[in-house]
């Protein structure tokens, strides 16, 4: 059933499990496969109960049907489904709103992150009473110079903006105690980018540290516009500097302006002027920056009631296969807003 707020609130009759795996899928008809036969000897392994939440994101291939025998064949692997794609932050969302374990570790399907380091996780996480394991990219050899560039220059921009602690080349592999996820779903973040709100949280954390690999199968599904998406939905989302540099440019302008007024003015008296020219002068640059001015500090106020008043669902579950009554075919859900 659904609690108030539209999530899972359990499974009738079941132990919460100690682990949850989320994995958001999107059109990986070719690289889900190979994940399950990757995935699933890793987690029976480690003789504790657990759960493999797929939110489906909307696919169109084959990655439904797919994921429908895998939950046949695989009982801990549960199937949500999103009624539009709406996203990879929003698919991690709703993943880790709606695990049941006591340790939520989300990782992609496309195995660039190995699953191997999971039992690592969460051995380190339960000797050391952590509340986050990330998992950090100690070697990127299998992306492009370009990617690694912009990576680089995207984990030194957000460490100026979060702080050092968020682990630099740390991505959305990591792992999260019961505690973290609940401090997580009591925010009130409408598009959390998790590679910052994580950190902020200041919970006690670790690191292990991987090898990245290459895609196992299937293409890319973060090209370069939604890398660009991702850096400015964690600017904006964390920062008011966007809006602040309206402010400062405004101030540029007005010692720009004093300069350039005491230069007219000794132009006007050494007589090398057109007349009615510096009075023009000063007086635009002024006003300008004037303006600067006050549409930066207007900005400030704006972005803060914008973010107040911003309540859209960021996604739609249209079906929780931990709904299903045992022993019964699919059930489709109505559809509720994360």
């Amino acid at each position: 059933m659904f609690d108030a707020a539209g999530q899972v609130a359990g499974a009738a009759g079941a132990t919460a499990p100690l682990l949850s795996v989320v994995m958001p899928i999107y059109n990986e008809q070719e690289a889900l496969p190979l994940t399950v036969q990757r995935l699933r000897p890793i987690l029976d392994a480690l003789d504790v109960a657990y759960e493999v939440v797929g939110i489906d994101d909307g696919s169109t291939d084959a990655t439904p049907a797919i994921m429908q025998k895998v939950h046949q064949d695989w009982p801990e692997f549960r199937i949500v489904r999103f009624a539009r794609n709406s996203g990879h932050q929003a698919a991690l969302t709703a993943g880790i709103h709606r695990a049941f374990g006591d340790y939520v570790v989300s990782i992609d399907a496309d195995l660039q992150d190995p699953p191997e380091k999971i039992p690592e996780m969460l051995s380190l996480a339960r000797e050391q009473g952590l509340d986050i394991v990330y998992g950090v990219r100690g070697d990127r050899g299998t992306d492009t110079v370009f990617k690694r560039r912009t990576a680089g220059g995207y984990y030194w921009l957000m460490r100026k903006l979060v702080g050092k602690n968020m682990p630099n080349q740390a991505g959305d592999f990591r792992l999260l105690s019961r505690a973290a996820v609940d401090a997580l779903k009591a925010m009130p973040e409408h598009q959390p980018v998790y590679r910052l709100l994580v950190p902020w949280l200041g919970f006690p954390s670790g690191e292990v540290v991987y090898v990245r690999e290459e895609r196992v199968a299937g293409s890319t599904h973060y090209p370069l516009s939604k890398m660009l998406r991702l850096a400015i939905d964690s600017i904006t989302n964390f920062s008011a500097s966007p809006l602040r540099l309206a402010t400062w440019l405004g101030l540029l302008s007005f010692v720009l302006c004093f300069g350039l007024g005491i230069y007219t003015t000794v132009a006007y008296v050494l007589g090398k002027t057109v007349p009615g020219w510096s009075s023009l002068f000063v007086g635009m640059l002024f006003l300008g920056a004037v303006q600067l001015v006050c549409i930066g500090l207007l900005g400030e106020y704006v972005g803060r009631i914008y973010s107040a008043v911003q309540a859209r669902p960021a996604y739609f579950v249209g079906y929780d296969s931990a709904e299903e009554p045992a022993g019964t075919g699919r059930k489709q859900l109505s559809r509720s807003a994360g």
